[in-house]
């Protein structure tokens, strides 16, 4: 009767064992980068100021003025009142839990040089892994699918989960219609949180 030896066990066996650790490292390292779960840990602050509007340029020195007689003093035109340069708030309203518990204020200005921007105050919201801000014409929260085939603007990457900030909106940009701001995961395509603005 002819002896056998034992089976090796498969992780003994290199042509086996080697490309299933190489298999398992590749599953991990994907999973690390596609989730990047220490983010739950991590928080991000902003304290940015209310937008300003542009200054006008000051006329130029060498405009052409007329000067008075030699001898006679000149009158000096009297100090006009400061403009009032002021934001002016379009829309407002508070972020609406989705995915990841989000709460503050988010407000639609305008300034008075005709640029417009999308205000964060007070938010508290989670991190994650490539997050934008956009602003909608779909209703704030519910079923977060809906944003992809709605009419969306783009205003850049979230400045930081806590805090206030500043996304100024594209001079271009046509915001009438629009509902809706939104925390924005476009690596899994969900929204951390929204905020409803009638515009």
């Amino acid at each position: 009767m002819d002896s056998q030896s034992p089976r090796r066990p498969w992780w003994r066996r290199p042509l086996i064992a080697v490309p299933a650790a190489l298999i398992a490292l590749i599953v991990v390292a994907a999973g690390l980068w596609a989730f990047q779960p220490w983010r739950v840990l991590t928080t991000r602050t902003t304290d940015e100021a209310l937008p300003t509007a542009s200054e006008p340029a000051a006329p130029g020195a060498d405009a052409s003025e007329e000067g008075a007689p030699d001898g006679e003093p000149t009158e000096e035109a009297p100090e006009e009142e400061p403009a009032d340069t002021g934001p002016v708030i379009l829309a407002e309203g508070d972020f609406i839990t989705q995915e990841h518990n989000t709460s503050g204020t988010v407000q639609v200005l305008e300034l008075a040089d005709g640029s417009r921007y999308v205000r964060f105050e007070d938010l508290a919201t989670s991190d994650g892994p490539d997050l934008h801000v956009w602003i909608t014409d779909q209703e704030a929260g519910g079923d977060w699918f809906k944003y992809r085939d709605g009419r969306y603007v783009a205003l850049g990457e979230l400045k930081g989960t806590h805090g206030s900030a500043n996304y100024e909106i594209p001079a271009d940009a046509d915001i009438s219609g629009m509902t809706s701001v939104v925390i924005w995961c476009d690596r899994f395509s969900v929204a951390f949180g929204s905020a409803p603005v009638a515009l």
